[in-house]
């Protein structure tokens, strides 16, 4: 039966075919647009070595702090956070699997091999903890432990491709490099981090206790250049995870409250899509708007050519009235009628999603740049590849735009073409 309906879809396609090449190209073009904006909105939440788990991450890349002895009107600062304010909180959770802080940004600092020219690379501030969080590629050696992290020990961690500029291979680990022209110590090496990794971009990553950066504080040293991820076991552990880091933050503000200070919650932590649509960071996200505007964008980019999609497919269908007249007179029901109409039309919208499909995927990667969003600071766009693109959740919301393609297009003209006189149909007329 499903041959026979693929084979029927197939030779109404040849009957028509100027009709048919333009309901092909309608639904290919429209399954094409919405996909280029699916896959532009979903590639930060998609999981990308080495940042994957994020449905269970919960961000605190900023604070907001206010002092009571401030001007009225000017009693709020934003900004990253200091290493005393994260131990103080982030780093005394216990519901979650894993903490780890790092800094905000990066620093451009010029690294060489012992003799060799200095190349500029970017420096990524962490602790011993972020390569438990984040899930990197070993090539070489392993991360710092948390006796040099605790101690300060001059250590790095470098890409793949800092390797091999500085030693041609990567097998590296143990070797000496003059980092900001300090000596340090490679313990590791990983494959290159995409550039569209918010969190873990970077060319090197050396421990914030060892650089100036756990220093580089600000309001008394509660604010500095850090932020904070959590690891949680489960995404059901969201709820007790944040009433405990409301209770360590209450029992820290009662600290610094002496002073006058307090650290505004700001709905923090956040998960990634709050962090991700999260505008300032004065400003709580509103996850609920930034549904509504995708819905809208989805649906304008599916009615506008269902509308005129569904006035082809009645021509086509108007073009089978003796067809559908004779099937009526020989016992059809009209529910029979309609659903075979349906899904004959779901298999062209189908052949033509897949079409549009991998046309946005070839489009995706041409125009990347326009497309995707790097990391502040990287000079282009790194680690969109096909793999990355072709994840099964993306292919459900095109199979899932298809069917709802096909429902807004074809629905009505079915629905009518079942309702046709049997008289009227035999005699030609719709």
């Amino acid at each position: 039966m499903q041959n026979n309906l693929i084979s029927r879809a197939f030779a109404s396609l040849k009957q028509q075919p100027l009709v048919s090449a333009l309901s092909l190209i309608g639904s290919a073009l429209a399954i094409f647009l919405i996909m280029v904006v699916v896959m532009t909105v979903n590639l930060p939440y998609s999981d990308l070595r080495p940042e994957t788990n994020k449905d269970r991450w919960l961000a605190c890349s900023y604070t907001t702090i206010s002092n009571n002895n401030w001007g009225d009107g000017f009693n709020t600062s934003n900004g990253a956070t200091s290493f005393k304010t994260i131990k103080e909180t982030i780093y005394s959770l216990t519901t979650p699997e894993e903490v780890t802080a790092f800094g905000n940004g990066f620093t451009t600092t010029p690294i060489a091999a012992a003799g060799g020219t200095p190349v500029p690379v970017l420096r990524k501030d962490v602790d011993d903890r972020f390569f438990k969080v984040f899930d990197f590629d070993w090539k070489s050696g392993e991360p710092f432990t948390r006796e040099q992290f605790d101690s300060g020990v001059p250590v790095v961690v470098i890409s793949a491709s800092v390797a091999k500029k500085l030693f041609g291979n990567t097998d590296v680990t143990g070797r000496q490099v003059e980092l900001d022209h300090m000596p340090y110590r490679i313990c590791g090496v990983v494959a290159d981090v995409p550039s569209v990794s918010h969190f873990t971009y970077g060319d090197v990553w050396v421990p914030f206790s060892a650089t100036t950066t756990i220093d580089d504080v600000w309001n008394d040293g509660y604010m500095g250049m850090l932020s904070a991820l959590i690891l949680a076991r489960d995404k059901a552990d969201f709820p007790a995870i944040r009433e405990e880091y409301g209770k360590m933050l209450a029992k820290y503000n009662a600290q610094i409250g002496e002073a006058g200070w307090e650290i505004k919650r700001m709905g923090r932590p956040y998960d990634i899509e709050e962090e991700l649509s999260a505008p300032w960071a004065n400003q709580e996200p509103d996850v609920k708007a930034l549904r509504k505007r995708h819905l809208i964008t989805y649906a304008i980019l599916l009615l506008v050519p269902a509308v005129n999609l569904s006035s082809m497919t009645n021509s086509r269908l108007s073009r089978r009235a003796k067809e559908i007249g004779v099937r009526r007179a020989f016992g059809a029901t009209r529910f029979e009628i309609m659903s075979d109409l349906f899904m004959e039309n779901l298999v062209i919208t189908v052949a033509a999603g897949l079409v549009g499909w991998l046309l946005s995927m070839i489009f995706a990667l041409l125009f990347k740049e326009t497309f995707f969003s790097a990391t502040w600071g990287a000079d282009d766009i790194t680690g969109v590849s096909v793999g990355s693109l072709m994840q099964w959740s993306t292919f459900g919301w095109a199979l899932f735009f298809c069917f709802l393609l096909n429902l807004l297009s074809a629905g009505i003209p079915a629905l009518q073409a079942s309702r046709t006189n049997i008289v009227n149909a035999l005699s030609g007329k719709k």
